[in-house]
C-alpha cells in the first residue's frame, strides 16, 4: 500500500528519530527581560520598579501581590523575597528620544527594531536594550549604564547630584552569579537593619527603667492638713484620759481640727505684715467704699 504512482520516500520520512530541543534564542529572552514585568509578564510601563536584586517591575502589579500574597501568580516565586513597599525603589529613568511608541509598526510595512529601548542611560546615551549592562542607585532610584559608572567616577549623583557608595549600586537584570552577590548584600543588610532595632528597643527600655526606679524612690507627699489633724485628735484623746480636768483641753482640740477646715480672717494673722496681708481679698485696701460700689443694672434681653 501506499508508494504507488512512482513516488520514492525519504528515510527520514520512514524513520522518526529524537526531537530536537528547542532552544530559546537569548537575545531575545534579555530583550524580553528589558520590556516586561517580571511578575505579571506585561509590559513595562510608569511607575516602574525594581527589587534589591535588579528585577523590573510594574509598581502596580507589586502592589497587588503585597495585598494579596495568596492568589495564584505565574512567577510568584520572583517576588518571595520582597516583604513590603520598603523593599523596592522606584526607578528615575530618561526617556529614549527615537522611541516612537508601540504602534510605530501597525501596518507592518517597516522594520520592526527589537532592540530598541524605551530609556537610555542620561550620560552616555546607550540604549536600556539588553546588550549593555546597567544599574540603578538605591538612595534616589537613578539608573545609569556601568560605562558611565566606570568612566565618570563620581561619589555624587549624574542626574539628580545625591552622594552615593559604592554599595547602593545595583545591577538591574545580571547573571546568576551577580544575583547571587545581591542576595548575600541583601541579608547582610537586613541583619544590619535588626542589630539596630533591637539596640534602639534595649536602649528605650534602658532609659524608662531608671525614670520608674526614680519615681519609687520618691517619698510620697506630706498631708500637713491630716497630721494636724491627727495631733489634734491625740491631744483631745490624752485630754480625756486625763479626767474632767481636761474636758477644756478637749475642747480646745476639737476647736483646732475644724480650724484648718475653715477659712482664716487676716486678724488671725498676727505678726504678718501688711504687704502681705493686701494679698487678700479680704483686707481693706481690697474692700470697695460705698462711693466705688455701681449700681445694680438688670437687663432682659429679647430674642426674637
Amino acid at each position: 500500500m501506499g508508494c504507488d504512482g512512482g513516488t520514492i520516500p525519504k528515510r527520514h520520512e520512514l524513520v522518526k528519530g529524537p526531537k530536537k530541543v528547542e532552544k530559546v534564542d537569548k537575545s531575545a529572552e534579555l530583550a524580553a527581560k528589558w520590556k516586561y514585568c517580571a511578575l505579571s509578564q506585561e509590559k513595562l510601563r510608569r511607575p516602574i520598579v525594581a527589587c534589591e536584586l535588579g528585577r523590573l517591575y510594574n509598581k502596580d502589579a507589586i502592589i497587588e501581590y503585597l495585598l494579596d500574597k495568596t492568589a495564584e501568580r505565574p512567577n510568584s516565586e520572583a517576588v518571595t523575597h520582597i516583604r513590603g513597599i520598603k523593599d523596592i525603589k522606584e526607578l528615575n529613568l530618561t526617556d529614549n528620544p527615537e522611541w516612537e511608541g508601540e504602534g510605530r509598526n501597525a501596518k507592518g510595512d517597516r522594520y520592526d527594531e527589537i532592540y530598541c529601548g524605551m530609556f537610555i542611560c542620561p550620560v552616555v546615551g546607550l540604549e536600556m536594550n539588553g546588550k549593555h549592562r546597567f544599574c540603578y542607585l538605591q538612595t534616589c532610584g537613578c539608573v545609569f549604564s556601568d560605562r558611565a559608572l566606570k568612566e565618570v567616577k563620581t561619589e555624587i549623583c549624574h542626574k539628580c547630584g545625591d552622594p552615593f557608595k559604592d554599595e547602593d549600586i545595583v545591577v538591574l537584570n545580571g547573571t546568576k552569579e551577580e544575583i547571587q552577590k545581591l542576595k548575600v548584600k541583601m541579608e547582610e543588610r537586613r541583619a544590619k537593619t535588626k542589630t539596630k532595632k533591637s539596640k534602639k528597643s534595649k536602649a528605650a527600655e534602658a532609659v524608662s527603667t531608671p525614670a520608674e526606679t526614680k519615681e519609687d524612690a520618691q517619698p510620697p507627699p506630706v498631708d500637713v492638713a491630716g497630721r494636724k489633724s491627727q495631733e489634734n485628735g491625740e491631744e483631745s484623746s490624752q485630754s480625756d484620759v486625763a479626767g474632767p480636768s481636761g474636758a477644756s483641753s478637749s475642747s480646745k482640740g476639737s476647736r483646732s481640727s475644724a480650724a484648718p477646715a475653715t477659712k482664716r480672717s487676716i486678724q488671725d494673722m498676727e505678726g504678718k505684715s501688711e504687704a502681705f496681708k493686701s494679698l487678700f481679698t479680704t483686707h481693706s485696701s481690697a474692700k470697695r467704699s460705698k462711693d466705688q460700689l455701681s449700681n445694680w443694672v438688670t437687663h432682659t434681653p429679647y430674642h426674637f
